[in-house]
């Protein structure tokens, strides 16, 4: 069953999921969150276990939130397209532009699917780097791996900031916008837990935003 109930319709996924090896220190703390969401208590769920690793916390939480919005972009992919959503928009004051700073070092205007290609293609490339992300216990992370983290939370609230203010109806035509409303409410405050995102980044959702961090 897809997350938005498209049984009849496209149920390809945007991209196929990631897990954690098996046996690895980051498969141990997805059985962590796994268990800890299941109790509903979603601000319990964010917060650093007792004797971990803040690293090997962001990583794993990283991975999570990375599979969290390919499947809830994934069952948008027929309604979001080059011809319905031409930029990359969070409303009429938010448009945002992409820029790898490798292949690509100067910012461009895309369409929003694009965008969102070009997001997940750079979040997996940084994942499957184990100079970055790695796998083995016990191996170091870089002295930039909080950057590379912020960076990756900062763009995927992006495609969130896009969802709602482009595609909210569709959702709610669907019924499923009490699924997108617990996901983003889990990665509000994971990311407000461990200051993942500034402030003015979060302003396109700021009412939506204020008001899971006041409950």
């Amino acid at each position: 069953m897809s997350l938005f109930g498209l049984n009849s319709r496209n149920q390809k996924t945007f991209r196929p999921k990631k897990n954690a090896p098996s046996g690895t220190k980051g498969a141990q703390l997805q059985m962590h969150i796994d268990a800890t969401l299941g109790s509903g208590n979603l601000r319990e769920a964010v917060r650093l276990p007792p004797g971990e690793d803040i690293n090997e916390w962001l990583a794993v939480n990283t991975v999570d939130f990375f599979n969290q919005v390919n499947l809830l972009y994934g069952t948008l992919t027929e309604f979001c397209t080059e011809n319905n959503c031409p930029t990359m928009s969070a409303g009429p004051r938010y448009e945002y532009r992409w820029a790898d700073g490798v292949t690509i070092k100067k910012p461009i205007e895309v369409s929003a699917p694009k965008y969102a290609e070009y997001l997940m293609d750079w979040i997996e490339a940084q994942l499957d780097d184990e100079a970055i992300f790695p796998q083995k216990l016990g191996a170091p992370f870089p002295q930039n791996f909080r950057d590379v983290v912020k960076t990756i939370f900062k763009r995927l609230f992006r495609v969130y900031a896009h969802i709602y203010h482009s595609h909210f109806q569709k959702i709610v035509t669907l019924k499923e916008e009490a699924h997108l409303n617990t996901c983003f409410k889990h990665f509000v405050l994971f990311t407000g837990e461990f200051r993942l995102i500034d402030k003015g980044e979060l302003a396109p959702l700021s009412d939506l935003v204020d008001s899971i961090l006041q409950l």
